[in-house]
């Protein structure tokens, strides 16, 4: 099916008010992203072109670029929410669990929800068995966390025609790569529903920093302003408000304090609850159900 074979359009303004939890007028899911780039194959990003314009293989320079993230924006950004109480989403490469189990284990004992995102960290079109793709990162998240994933987020958002289906019938009951609303939607799947979450390309670090290269700051002034109009119209219809951060971007010291006040910001107002994607799935089922 086509996405719009998928998705029947509704306008917000439409809709049935959904009951807010513990009165929130904006739920805020913030979302971590950890992956593994496989030194064999061409990096999914690039900070430092290659001297010639031509990427030549191994790319150590950007390697080491995703490698600080890993070994040390992942605990400023760990940090961060800790201190402020806040437990976040883990979108995670499958083979993070066996590259960087140190990492995994840290998300894992702090709570975190751990979301699926691919094995490594390659385009969905490229893979050339997508199911086995998927089962294997369900399996591996499952063995390391003993509870099968329930999200989903593709490299780079990448999904395919059928990749909803495939998804459903591994047990993903929502995913992040339609960015198309500010309150979680239902998709038609082949065995069933999937919910799209609203997940975000423009707060997210990874567009606004690495592709658009943007000042640090951005990311703070953005975050603010969202809020401030989804907050206003909270109060007549609850807003889903996502935050995607890397390691190897928003956890580099000339951003990380941006990050951080962004948080206070957003804890300083009342009526603003901070959840997971599981958790504002559980509750979006409810509201369907009321």
């Amino acid at each position: 099916m086509q996405p719009r074979d998928r998705l029947p359009y509704s306008p917000i303004i439409d809709r049935p008010r959904l009951s807010p939890p513990d009165g929130a007028r904006v739920i805020v899911w913030p979302i971590v992203n950890v992956e593994d780039w496989q030194i064999e194959r061409a990096m999914p990003r690039q900070v430092l072109p290659p001297p010639t314009g031509v990427t030549t293989l191994p790319d150590i320079p950007n390697w080491a670029w995703h490698e600080y993230g890993m070994r040390v924006g992942f605990w400023r950004l760990k940090a961060a929410l800790d201190q402020r109480g806040i437990v976040p989403t883990l979108s995670i490469n499958g083979n993070v669990c066996n590259r960087y189990p140190r990492v995994a284990q840290e998300a894992h004992d702090a709570g975190w929800e751990f979301m699926g995102h691919a094995f490594t960290q390659m385009p969905t079109h490229q893979v050339e068995d997508q199911a086995a793709m998927i089962r294997q990162t369900v399996e591996t998240i499952e063995g390391f966390t003993g509870r099968k994933p329930v999200g989903w987020l593709g490299p780079g958002l990448t999904q395919t025609y059928d990749s909803v289906d495939l998804l459903h019938d591994a047990g993903i009951r929502y995913i992040g790569d339609w960015c198309l609303d500010d309150q979680p939607c239902r998709l038609k799947a082949g065995s069933g529903e999937m919910v799209a979450m609203p997940y975000s390309v423009e707060l997210n670090d990874i567009p606004m920093m690495a592709v658009q290269h943007h000042r640090s700051d951005v990311l703070l002034e953005r975050i603010k302003d969202s809020f401030d109009r989804l907050y206003q119209e909270g109060g007549d219809h609850v807003r889903v408000m996502g935050i995607a951060v890397h390691p190897f971007l928003s956890g580099v010291p000339h951003r990380i304090k941006y990050f951080e006040q962004a948080l206070d910001y957003l804890q300083s107002h009342s009526n603003v609850a901070f959840m997971t994607g599981a958790q504002i799935l559980d509750w979006f089922n409810s509201q369907e159900q009321a």
